[in-house]
Parts: C-alpha cells; structure tokens; sequence
C-alpha cells in the first residue's frame, strides 16, 4: 500500500522560511515524478513544483510564482522529497500536498497523495 507523509507545515513570518519533507513508501519510486501541490482557501489546487529522475540526471520544475524563492530535491534512497520555501509571503499560504506520479512536461499528474501540511504565512 502506498503512502505519503508530509512533515514540516508551520506558521511563519513574511520574509522567513519552512522546509516540507514527503516520505514515500509501499513501492519503488525513483522511476515517478515526485513533487508538490498547494490549495489555498477557496482556490484551485495547483501545481507547486516537481523533480524527475532519469537516468541522465534529476530535472526540477517550478510554478512561475515561487521560482527563485523554492527548491525541491529528493533522495531516491530514502524515497523521499523536500520543498525548501525561502522568503515566504502571505500568499503562500495553503495547504501543501506532496504527491507522486507521471511527469507531464513542466508539471506532472499525481497518481499518490499525501494528506497534506498547513503552511501559514503571516504579514
């Protein structure tokens, strides 16, 4: 059985930073797409950013409004995956839902969910 456990939500100060970690079991995953979705009250749920491995290397992708401020990396050994958000703003604020799956280009479709991480950021 799969599973996703996100660690790390919190509430932080404009300016500061939080780093989410996704832990992955039930299955090998190094082939999948690994990333990370938000939804905001009252809004969509939207692509964050997502990491592939492949065997020329890893390659990242990032939503236009955290590149620059977000970084995603995994550890195929671990089957792990961790957002490091710097400079957070208020807008941000959502709730942070890691999930695997098929990479889709600059975006990819999650086929796993975890049950996602409250990230608030205050003004």
């Amino acid at each position: 059985q799969v599973q996703l456990v996100e660690s790390g939500g919190g509430l932080v100060q404009a300016g500061g930073s939080l780093k989410l970690s996704c832990a992955a079991s039930g299955r090998t995953f190094s082939n999948y797409a690994m990333g990370w979705f938000r939804q905001a009250p009252g809004k969509e749920h939207k692509f964050v950013a997502a990491i592939t491995f492949t065997w020329s290397g890893s390659r990242t992708y990032y939503e236009d409004s955290v590149k620059g401020r977000f970084t995603i990396s995994r550890d195929n050994a671990k089957n792990t995956v961790d957002l490091q958000m710097n400079s957070l703003k208020p807008e941000d604020t959502a709730v942070y839902y890691c999930a695997v799956g098929r990479s889709l280009g600059a975006t990819m479709r999650g086929d796993y969910w975890g049950q996602g991480t409250q990230v608030t950021v205050s003004s």
